[in-house]
């Protein structure tokens, strides 16, 4: 990969960073409010679930950004954490943080349904 393409994926995550660091930021939506109406309780929880959710992906996002960053720097960036061949590039212009090739993600979402799929049978 080119000095050129390097930068151009450095910006793209940086910017990327500071938007969901911005996002995380935002927690005051996560303030417990008490009201004395049962249905305004439950839309204030029903809130505080979605707030948290969206939270936690952020904060999951943002650590897979932040872990690109790492091995840009390392000079690892591109290259499969698991196998250790080369990220396709088209995968990489989609998903600038992949860490792992397609088969090898393809490999890791099987085994995460796996479980589940043996638990429902």
């Amino acid at each position: 990969m080119t000095n050129k393409e390097l930068n151009a994926f450095r910006t793209i995550l940086k910017n990327r960073q500071a938007e969901l660091e911005d996002r995380n930021r935002s927690r005051g939506t996560l303030a417990i409010e008490t009201s004395p109406d049962e249905l305004d309780r439950i839309q204030d929880s029903q809130e505080r679930e979605f707030a948290i959710g969206n939270l936690d992906r952020n904060s999951t996002f943002l650590r897979e950004v932040r872990d690109a960053l790492s091995r840009l720097a390392a000079g690892k960036f591109g290259i499969c954490v698991d196998c250790e061949e080369t990220i396709n590039p088209k995968r990489l212009a989609a998903i600038p943080w992949a860490s792992s090739c397609v088969v090898c993600r393809e490999a890791a979402d099987r085994e995460q349904r796996t479980p589940s799929e043996t638990m429902a049978a």
